[in-house]
């Protein structure tokens, strides 16, 4: 197992216990020390280059002292530090992934809008840490659509089968086997499809009917799992391969669900600042389980 720890990002607010509660288990599960960061906001004269460390163990930090007498008393534990830190938390976050098997978090802290369904702190780590990122949703939070599933540990995974990303698949595979779960993959596709032809100027149907489309996706579905299914036998992954847009199925899959992954878009050479994705940031934003986001695998030199 990696000796990276997995930091678990708070803030005093009982969204941040909630992910706390989440991290710690997950440290368990992975064999791995468990960093608790609290990140003080810095000065509103100071700026957000502005982000000296302080002591590896505060001892004047309320919000870490809170931490200790939560997690005090648990039988088992995994290694605990604390760390405080003074800065732009939006900035700061992200920064920390780059030390970090996996970065957790909050749905909502402190600041911003009680309205909010996803903090800026939140979207600023999923969408430039280099780690994963889990962000963990207030308890109670309702899919009013979702889907019918056998019961037991399940986890999510989105396939795009036009461009699969393989670091997220290796995530998924890699947590369903931690937990023991079974993988739900969900390929997309979209129907009906329209199609302009500007000989005529007109919308066409489809040659293709819809049984057709959706068993190309599953074949190719399918042979994009092969791979991992080899390397994770211990895995029953099984593709769910259903008409729609992509974020409305993971979202519907998302109730009961242990965790869903979803990946991050890669930088492009006309837009080279990081972007999330919109299945991505809707998933963050609706999802009833802790939503894993996973940066994809560098570019080969």
């Amino acid at each position: 197992m990696s000796t990276l720890p997995v930091i678990a990002a708070v803030d005093g607010s009982d969204d941040s216990l909630v992910a706390l509660d989440w991290a710690f288990e997950t440290a368990l599960l992975r064999e791995a020390p468990l960093r608790v960061v609290h990140v003080q906001q810095y000065a509103a004269w100071a700026g957000p280059e502005v982000l000296p460390a302080g002591q590896p163990e505060p001892v004047d930090d309320p919000v870490l002292d809170r931490v200790r007498r939560y997690l005090q008393g648990r039988v088992e534990q995994p290694v605990v530090q604390y760390v405080a830190l003074d800065g732009s938390p939006s900035a700061a976050l992200p920064e920390l992934g780059s030390t970090a098997q996996l970065l957790v978090l909050g749905s909502r802290g402190r600041g911003g809008f009680a309205g909010l369904l996803l903090g800026s702190n939140g979207m600023a780590a999923a969408r430039d840490a280099v780690c994963p990122v889990v962000v963990v949703p207030k308890p109670g939070r309702q899919v009013h659509d979702g889907m019918p599933v056998e019961p037991g540990p399940r986890v999510v995974v989105g396939l795009q089968v036009d461009s699969p990303d393989e670091a997220t698949l290796s995530f998924a595979f890699a947590e369903a086997a931690l937990r023991g779960a079974r993988l739900q993959v969900v390929a997309a596709y979209t129907w009906p499809l329209h199609i302009w032809t500007a000989a005529t100027a007109q919308i066409v149907p489809p040659s293709e009917d819809q049984e057709a489309v959706e068993a190309e996706t599953r074949t190719l579905a399918e042979g994009f799992l092969a791979p991992h299914r080899e390397r994770r036998p211990e895995v029953r992954a099984e593709p769910y391969v259903a008409p729609g847009a992509a974020a409305g199925l993971l979202v519907a899959a998302s109730r009961d669900a242990d965790l869903v992954v979803v990946g991050r878009h890669r930088r492009r050479l006309l837009a080279p600042a990081r972007m999330m994705g919109s299945v991505a940031q809707a998933v963050l934003l609706h999802a009833a389980s802790p939503v894993a986001v996973v940066p994809p695998e560098p570019l080969a030199e």
